[in-house]
C-alpha cells in the first residue's frame, strides 16, 4: 500500500484546469494530502532538493478526472444487449438482473470497473447503484467496501425504485440508511440518496424521498429526461416534464445531479439552473442507446454545472473517461455540424473542475492549486501516442488512452504507480469477478443471452415500464 509521502511529479506540461491554465516545463509539490505548491521545475526542485521525484519531464501532468456519473451495479453485466433501446435494455437486463446483487457482488463489480476507471485517471467517481433492496442483509455498502479498498473519492447512492419490483416503503428507506452509515464511516466516500427516475417511483415512495432529503439534507442522484418516452409518459401522468413534476414537489430543493438531460424545453433549462441542479452528460452511453444528444452548450449558458460520466459498464460498456472525454468533443462538433461546438481544453474542464464543481467537490478538488487535496495524474510521454506534442490539450483529449496513464494520486496516496494498482491484486479481482459474474447471469436467467436477440423479455406494467431504472 502506497501511503502520501512528499513528491514532486513533474510534466512537459502542466495543465492545471484554474487560472494559472497550462504550464510548460512545471511540477506539482505535493505534501502529505495536499498539494503546496505549483510552478516551474526549476524553481521547485532548487527549492525542494532533495524530494522524491516523480516523472521524466516529457508527459502531461493533469488534475485528477471526475466521473459524474455511473452504475457499479453493472459491473459484472457488461457487453450485453447492444441493439436494445434504453427501455428495452431496462425491461430485459437490469430488471432481471436487480434482485440476485449482493453485497459481494457490488463489492467486487466496484473492484473490477473502479480499477478501470483509476487506470483512466479518474479521481472520483459519482455512483447511482440500481438494485433491490434486502433489510436484513443491504448490498449498496459493498460499493463503499470496494471504494475504500481501491482508495478512490465516492459520492455513492442506491438508485430505488419500487414500481417494476413492489417493496415496503420502509425497506427501501432502509438501504439508504444503509449506505449513509456506510458512507460515513469510510474516509473518501458521501453519500447522496439515490433515486432510479422519477416515474420509477410509486407516488408514496417518491414522496418519501423527497421528505427525507429535507429532514435529512442529504443530496440527491437521479436521471432525468433521458429519452422522449420519459418526458411524454411523464405528462401523461403528472401534466408537467418530469423537472417540472420534480420541482413543484420538492425535489429541485435539494443539492441534485441530473444525469443526462438530453430532452430539455426552455423551461426545463430554467428550472435547472433556477435550483442549482447539476448535470452529467454520458456521450457514450447516449450513443450506443441511441437515446439523443444532450444540449450541453445550451446549459452551460444557463450557468448549470455540466460534468462527463462514462455511465454503467452495461451501457457504456467500458470505463474509460478518457474515451468518453474523447466523445464528449466529437459527438458536439457532428451533433452541430461545427468543429468549433467544443473544443479540448474546454473538455478538459468538463472533466475536472466542472466535474467538481457538479459534485460539489470543487473547493477539494479538480484542479490542481495549492491548498487542494493532490488528486494529480501524471500521463507517459515516453509513450508513442505521447512521443510528439504540439498541443497538450489535444493530446490529452484525442491521443490519449489508459495506455498512456502512468501514476494517479488521491488526497496523495499514490493509488496506481508505473501502470500498477498500489492496494488491489487485481489478478485476484479478476478470478473473483469472472465467477461471480457467471453465478449472477445464470440466476437472472441470462447465460445464454450474449446478444439483444436473446435477452429474455421481462414485461412492466403501467409507468414503470414506461420510465425504468435509467442508464
Amino acid at each position: 500500500m502506497s501511503l502520501s509521502v512528499t513528491t514532486l511529479i513533474r510534466g512537459r506540461f502542466v495543465l492545471t484546469s484554474s487560472d494559472a491554465g497550462m504550464l510548460r516545463d512545471a511540477a506539482v509539490l505535493v505534501d502529505g494530502v495536499a498539494i503546496r505548491e505549483v510552478g516551474a521545475w526549476d524553481d521547485l526542485r532548487a527549492r525542494h532538493p532533495s524530494v522524491a521525484v516523480v516523472g521524466d519531464g516529457t508527459g502531461i501532468v493533469l488534475p485528477g478526472l471526475v466521473n459524474t456519473h455511473g452504475h457499479f451495479s453493472e459491473g459484472l453485466i457488461t457487453g450485453m444487449g447492444e441493439t436494445l433501446t434504453l427501455l428495452e435494455w431496462i425491461q430485459r437486463l437490469i430488471v432481471p438482473v436487480a434482485p440476485h446483487l449482493t453485497r459481494e457482488m457490488a463489492r467486487v463489480g466496484t473492484l473490477l470497473k473502479g480499477a478501470e476507471m483509476i487506470a483512466s485517471g479518474v479521481t472520483a467517481v459519482n455512483d447511482l447503484f440500481v438494485c433491490s433492496p434486502r433489510p436484513h442483509d443491504p448490498v449498496t455498502p459493498g460499493v463503499v467496501d470496494g471504494l475504500e479498498r481501491l482508495g478512490l473519492r465516492g459520492e455513492v447512492a442506491f438508485g430505488a425504485s419500487d414500481l417494476a419490483d413492489p417493496r415496503p416503503v420502509e425497506e427501501i428507506l432502509a438501504e439508504h440508511d444503509a449506505l449513509a452509515a456506510a458512507a460515513a464511516g469510510s474516509r473518501r466516500c458521501r453519500f447522496r440518496l439515490g433515486i432510479a427516475t422519477v416515474l420509477a417511483q410509486s407516488d408514496a415512495l417518491f414522496a418519501a424521498s423527497v421528505r427525507r432529503t429535507h429532514d435529512e439534507g442529504w443530496r440527491v442522484h437521479t436521471h432525468f429526461h433521458e429519452v422522449r418516452e420519459e418526458v411524454v409518459a411523464s405528462r401523461q401522468a403528472h401534466g408537467l416534464t418530469t423537472i417540472a413534476y420534480a420541482a413543484r414537489s420538492g425535489l429541485l430543493d435539494a443539492e441534485v445531479l441530473g444525469a443526462h438531460c438530453i430532452w430539455l424545453t426552455d423551461a426545463d433549462i430554467e428550472l435547472l439552473a433556477e435550483h442549482g441542479v447539476r448535470v452529467a452528460h454520458n456521450p457514450v452511453a447516449n450513443m450506443i442507446l441511441g437515446s439523443g444528444v444532450c444540449p450541453v452548450r445550451r446549459l452551460q449558458a444557463a450557468g448549470i454545472p455540466v460534468g462527463i460520466g462514462t455511465d454503467g459498464p452495461a451501457s457504456n460498456d467500458g470505463q474509460d473517461m478518457l474515451e468518453a472525454m474523447k466523445t464528449a468533443a466529437l459527438l458536439q462538433k457532428v451533433s452541430n455540424l461545427d468543429p468549433t461546438a467544443m473544443t479540448a481544453p474546454e473538455v478538459l474542464r468538463m472533466a475536472t473542475l466542472d466535474g467538481a464543481r457538479a459534485l460539489g467537490l470543487d473547493d477539494v478538488t479538480g484542479s490542481l492549486e495549492v491548498g487542494k487535496d493532490a488528486d494529480v495524474v501524471l500521463l507517459d510521454g515516453r509513450s508513442p501516442a505521447l512521443a510528439i506534442i504540439h498541443d497538450p490539450y489535444q493530446a490529452v483529449l484525442y491521443c490519449t488512452n489508459g495506455r498512456e496513464v502512468s501514476d494517479v494520486w488521491v488526497q496523495g496516496e499514490r493509488v496506481l504507480e508505473a501502470g500498477r494498482l498500489t492496494r488491489v491484486d487485481i489478478d485476484a479481482v479478476v478470478d473473483e469477478a469472472r465467477e461471480l459474474a457467471e453465478e449472477l447471469v445464470s440466476a437472472a436467467g441470462l447465460r445464454d443471452a450474449p446478444h439483444a436477440s436473446h435477452l429474455v423479455g421481462r414485461p412492466g406494467a403501467g409507468r414503470a415500464a414506461t420510465a425504468g431504472a435509467g442508464a
